[in-house]
C-alpha cells in the first residue's frame, strides 16, 4: 500500500516558529504529495496569517480548538488527517531538505509502524540553543540516545520527530492526557500492541528548544517528575540510568562537603568531568563560549531533572500516591 504522509503539528502561540517550519517544508526535496495538519491548541496569538501565506505552496489543513495539551491536539490532527502514515513534529523544528526522502526511502526498504529521529542544532541557532542541544544529545550527558547514530532496541521515539502508521494510531488510541511524557508512554503502548519501533539517525530535524535558562530548567524538571509515573505504568521500561542525574547531584553535593571538611582533592572528579564537557562541546560547536554555556546547561539539566526525579520517586514509588492527584500540572483534564 502506498504511503501518504501527513505531518501533524500542534502549536500554541508561536506564529514565528510556524513561519520557519513551513518555509522548510516548502523547500523539501520530495516529489510526492504530502499534507500538513496544523492544530492551533487554543492560542491567543494564532498562526492563521502565516498558514494563509503558504496556502498556494503547501497542502495545509488548519484547525483551531480549545486548549487541551499537545497530546490531545496530536490525536485531533491524526483523526482529521487524510494520510495513512503520520509524522509528528513540534512547532519549534525545522526540517532539512532531505528529511521526507530519507524517511520514505527507509520505510520502503524496511517498514516500521513507528520510528523516531534525532534532533540537531542549525547553524543559525543562538549559542544558548546550541549549548542546550549539546547537553540533550551528547553521549557524555544523556548517553547520546536522542542523537546517536547507532540503532537502539525498543527505542522510545519523541514527538518532536516521530512517525506512526495510521494502523498503530488506531490500535493504541494515540497519546494520553499527560505532558510531558506522552510520547514515551505512547511508544511503550505501541510496543505492547505488538509493533516495533526504530531509530532513523539520518532523519533528523533542527530543534530550537527553549530559549532561556528558566524555560530549560522548567522543562527538564517536568521530565524528572514524569519519569517515575511512566515507570509505574510501564515497569519493563524502567532503567537504572534514569537515576544517573540524581546520583550526579548527590555526588556533587558530597564532593563539595568533603572538599570543605577534608580536602579540595575531592573536587577533582567533578572538575575533570566538567572539563570533558567543555572541551567536547567547544570542539563540536567550534566555540569555547558554547562550551562554557554547555557546562552551565549540564548543571541545570542534571539538578532540575535529578531532584524532580527523586521527589517523584518518593511520592509515586515509596508513598504510593496517585500521580494525577500528586502532580496535577502534568495532566490535562
Amino acid at each position: 500500500m502506498q504511503r501518504i504522509y501527513s505531518f501533524i503539528i500542534p502549536v500554541f502561540n508561536r506564529p514565528q516558529e510556524v513561519m520557519e517550519l513551513l518555509e522548510s517544508f516548502a523547500n523539501l526535496d520530495f516529489t510526492q504529495d504530502f499534507e500538513i495538519v496544523l492544530v492551533e491548541d487554543g492560542s491567543t496569538e494564532t498562526a492563521e496569517k502565516v498558514v494563509n501565506h503558504f496556502s498556494d505552496k503547501l497542502s495545509i489543513s488548519y484547525y483551531f480548538k480549545e486548549n487541551s495539551g499537545p497530546g490531545v491536539s496530536r490525536n485531533f490532527g491524526m483523526e482529521h488527517a487524510e494520510g495513512n502514515y503520520f509524522i509528528i513534529l513540534d512547532s519549534d523544528c525545522i526540517v532539512p531538505r532531505h528529511y521526507l526522502k530519507t524517511v520514505d526511502s527507509f520505510l520502503n526498504n524496511t517498514f516500521y509502524h513507528c520510528f523516531g529521529g534525532p534532533d540537531a542544532a542549525h547553524k543559525s541557532f543562538s549559542p544558548l540553543q546550541k549549548a542546550i542541544n549539546y547537553t540533550m544529545t551528547s553521549f557524555f550527558t544523556t548517553g547520546g540516545i536522542r542523537g546517536s547514530k547507532t540503532s537502539i532496541n525498543r527505542f522510545e521515539p519523541r514527538s518532536f520527530n516521530m512517525g506512526i502508521s495510521k494502523e498503530a494510531f488506531e490500535k493504541t488510541g494515540g497519546y494520553a492526557k499527560i505532558h510531558p511524557g506522552e510520547d514515551p508512554d505512547l511508544s511503550q503502548r505501541i510496543l505492547k500492541a505488538g509493533y516495533k519501533t526504530t531509530f532513523l539517525p539520518d532523519a533528523f530535524v533542527y530543534h530550537k528548544r527553549r530559549i532561556s535558562w528558566k524555560k530549560f530548567y522548567i522543562q527538564v524538571k517536568k521530565f524528572g517528575l514524569v519519569r517515575p509515573i511512566l515507570n509505574k505504568w510501564h515497569p519493563s521500561a524502567a532503567k537504572i540510568t534514569f537515576w544517573f542525574p540524581t546520583l550526579f547531584v548527590l555526588f556533587v553535593v558530597c564532593s563539595i562537603l568533603l572538599s570543605i571538611l577534608i580536602s579540595t582533592l575531592f573536587l577533582i572528579p567533578i572538575l575533570l568531568y566538567l572539563l570533558l564537557i567543555l572541551i567536547d562541546s567547544s570542539i563540536k560547536n567550534k566555540s569555547v563560549y558554547i562550551g562554557i554555556l554547555s557546562v552551565i546547561a549540564v548543571f541545570i539539566q542534571f539538578f532540575g531533572y535529578g531532584m524532580a526525579f527523586l521527589k517523584s520517586s518518593i511520592f509515586i514509588k515509596l508513598l504510593k500516591k496517585d500521580p494525577q492527584k500528586q502532580f496535577p500540572s502534568l495532566f490535562f483534564s
